[in-house]
């Protein structure tokens, strides 16, 4: 047990940071990162799955998805649609370990099971195809959470058959087994969206960073046509595009999907392609035309005075439209 002893002074303090070295928990404490943090981050770093990895990220790339893809990334729902999925297969699952627990409940356990298995299916595709647009590190963890969840889906499945086969104590103990693989799953899928920040919006800082106002930007001569440029406002990366007419755009820089850099992009159509994974902004606006993204570039509204670019942040309820650069 780890205490600290104010009465020992700093032989105490000493003492306190040996039993921590000395004691490795399974989760992180005040002692360290614990067991198993620890084994997700060496997961992180290490190159063993890479191979796989990327055999099964082209297979996954080629899929005739067409639209479908965009839907699968969730933007028209704004997040990840993953996450949304997954309720229904874990809640079937939980629901159907609970009446494992209570007399005379054999049938609506097994068919929660089966209604779970049915959901399973649609809820590994999405989280499949974001997998494929996520950075190396990420997907290494991915798999294994991947890895996890299929095997929670082969337990309940031998479940289901064995329910159905009227083997009740089997079917129990494979649910039961079930629970604790996506339960597992659940723990190093939390690791990988809240640790990794995989499908958070990485643009979102941007409101909170840039102070109200005008902030001048360069002079007009310093950017030419139909060139994206990286600028800063309040120490904030942007992408600034000044098209004929003296007509300026400027948007975050950093991808709201993973972080790229959109000033190193293509621009074409009044667009802006991440270099990274494809997503594609509208410059009017920053809104996510196509994804991986599922959320819209902070956008700025532009100005020239006195021969010098000007940008504001834009707040989404300030207009309904876009905004159009004031010219001087």
């Amino acid at each position: 047990m780890n205490r600290w002893d104010g009465s020992r002074g700093n032989g105490g303090g000493a003492e306190w940071r040996d039993q921590s070295e000395s004691r490795k928990d399974f989760f992180a404490s005040s002692a360290g990162p614990g067991r198993f943090l620890s084994a997700l981050d060496r997961l992180e770093r290490h190159p063993r799955n890479d191979r796989v990895i990327d055999i099964v990220r082209r297979g996954i790339h080629t899929l005739p998805l067409g639209r479908g893809r965009d839907f699968l990334h969730g933007r028209w729902l704004g997040h990840p649609l993953h996450p949304l999925m997954v309720q229904v297969p874990i809640g079937s699952w939980l629901s159907a370990a609970v009446l494992d627990l209570l007399p005379r409940q054999r049938r609506g356990a097994r068919t929660l099971i089966g209604v779970g298995l049915a959901a399973a299916a649609p809820a590994a595709v999405a989280g499949w195809v974001d997998w494929a647009e996520l950075q190396r590190q990420q997907m290494r963890v991915g798999l294994v959470h991947a890895a996890a969840n299929i095997t929670a889906v082969a337990l309940y499945a031998g479940s289901f058959t064995a329910r159905t086969q009227g083997r009740t104590a089997v079917g129990k103990a494979l649910g039961f087994g079930g629970l604790a693989a996506v339960g597992l799953g659940g723990a190093i899928g939390g690791h990988l969206a809240y640790r990794q920040a995989s499908g958070a919006n990485h643009a979102e800082v941007v409101p909170h960073l840039v102070k109200p106002g005008w902030h001048e930007i360069g002079a007009v001569a310093d950017f030419p046509v139909g060139l994206a440029v990286r600028r800063h406002v309040d120490d904030v990366p942007v992408l600034v595009v000044r098209e004929s007419g003296n007509q300026v755009h400027v948007l975050a820089d950093v991808c709201s999907h993973m972080g790229g850099p959109l000033s190193e992009g293509t621009i074409a159509d009044g667009c802006v392609r991440c270099p990274w994974h494809g997503s594609v902004f509208r410059l009017s606006d920053g809104w996510n035309v196509r994804g991986p993204a599922t959320a819209p570039q902070p956008s700025f509204d532009a100005r020239i005075t006195g021969g010098r670019i000007e940008a504001r942040l834009r707040h989404l309820d300030a207009d309904a439209g876009p905004h159009k650069t004031d010219a001087a």
